[in-house]
């Protein structure tokens, strides 16, 4: 028996010993990115931040590959079918990851089994836009207007998470507006200010400099408390939405399922490190994306905690993809 147990915790050894030898050395090539939105938005952002400091760290160029459309999912679903070697790794969505599964009958991944966490990277508050020509200066106002002029207001959306605050706007006030999908901010953005739609729920980082200009006027943040780089906004409790008032984006990094435990750990190693540089800090703070840095098996947790969460409000709200 003990000569049985031997053996096979030397095979064990063995078949061990490659993969450390490989993690050791990783990564010997280029890394792939995938961020699931187009440039513009607060997901490229941050991964274009993220992607200059791993290249730094490693020696090594990380790529940005932005695989838009979908609402996120159709670059989650490539990550998720990528090979599990550490060399794609992925800009983890909250609207992708724990709002879409609710919302389409295949999203093409199952982001339970299908991938391998790394970290949290950064949260935001949703911020509630308007442009200009629309006569609402407070939520309400914005709600007695929609009640007025039914399917008059259209209101745009990048992804599920702003979707949905939409939807909820609509489901807690009994107003009638029209949802406009967009594959990404970037050219949400750009119709909001030309004025072809009127409304959006978006994140600051998109519309944060409008919003200072004038061009865009914000009636309201979601979380407990003002955005530090929109203060004079109130939040939507604050404003009489309280049900708005925990709502929060995020991003964080996965890998595909599989991707070995070695890898995932000296990826989390430098993603971590990478959020608490201050030069990175010192580029995060006008994109009003705060860093909350995880371990793998937090951000796991907190990923399954997001996704029932969501679900629930999915189901109330009868939200459906368009």
């Amino acid at each position: 028996m003990r000569h049985t147990l031997r053996a096979a915790t030397l095979i064990a050894a063995g078949l061990a010993a490659p993969a450390l030898a490989a993690a050791a050395d990783y990564p010997e090539k280029p890394v792939r990115f995938v961020v699931p939105f187009p440039p513009g938005g607060g997901t490229d952002a941050l991964a274009r931040i993220l992607a200059t400091k791993l290249t730094e760290y490693w020696n090594q160029q990380v790529i940005i590959d932005n695989r838009s459309g979908v609402q996120g999912s159709l670059g989650t679903a490539v990550a998720a079918k990528a090979a599990a070697d550490g060399y794609t790794i992925a800009l983890g969505h909250s609207g992708a990851l724990v709002i879409n599964p609710h919302m389409y009958a295949n999203p093409g991944y199952n982001t339970l089994k299908d991938f391998a966490p790394v970290t949290r990277g950064t949260e935001m508050p949703y911020v509630l836009v308007l442009h200009p020509s629309v006569p609402a200066k407070t939520m309400k106002e914005l709600a007695a207007l929609a009640k007025a002029h039914p399917g008059r207001l259209t209101f745009a959306s990048t992804s599920a998470g702003p979707q949905l605050m939409g939807e909820l706007f609509r489901h807690t006030t009994g107003t009638d507006m029209v949802h406009v999908p967009y594959k990404g901010a970037g050219p949400a953005v750009v119709d909001l200010l030309g004025g072809h739609v009127g409304i959006m729920f978006t994140v600051p980082t998109s519309v944060g400099p409008h919003i200072r200009s004038g061009k865009l006027r914000a009636l309201s943040v979601s979380g407990g408390k003002r955005e530090e780089s929109l203060p004079d906004i109130p939040t939507m409790t604050e404003a009489g939405f309280k049900d708005f008032g925990e709502a929060r984006e995020w991003y964080g990094i996965v890998a595909p399922s599989g991707t070995s435990a070695e890898v995932i750990g000296r990826l989390n190693t430098a993603m971590v490190r990478a959020l608490k540089e201050p030069d990175v800090l010192k580029r995060l703070q006008p994109l009003a994306q705060a860093p909350v840095p995880s371990t793998p098996a937090e951000f796991g947790d907190y990923i399954r905690t997001q996704y029932g969460l969501w679900g629930k409000v999915v189901k109330a709200t009868g939200a459906k993809a368009n």
